[in-house]
């Protein structure tokens, strides 16, 4: 399980869905302020978001998180899917 799982792929500012590769992680409190490196200080958002942040927290920067982040608890049926959606398309109806 990772952080884009946890977020479900989506920016945790305008809330959008995005690919992977259009993510990136924000440190909601930035590490120049005191903010760490844990689940529950870190969330997906998109660049323009991220970009628009910058090294400010959420409530600096006037932006607001769609949740609070947290920690997620371990799944078993959740991390049968995450494999499942990152198995070869010819897999899938095996698995």
């Amino acid at each position: 399980m990772n952080i884009f799982t946890r977020d479900k792929y989506s920016c945790q500012y305008c809330c959008k869905r995005f690919r992977t590769e259009e993510l990136t992680f924000d440190h909601v409190v930035p590490i120049a302020k005191g903010g760490t490196k844990t689940w529950e200080n870190i969330v997906t958002a998109c660049w323009r978001c991220n970009n628009k942040k910058s090294g400010r927290t959420p409530e600096e920067a006037h932006m607001h998180l769609k949740k609070k982040p947290q920690k997620p608890r371990w799944n078993p049926t959740l991390t049968i899917m995450i494999g499942i959606r990152n198995a070869p398309e010819s897999w899938r109806d095996y698995l």
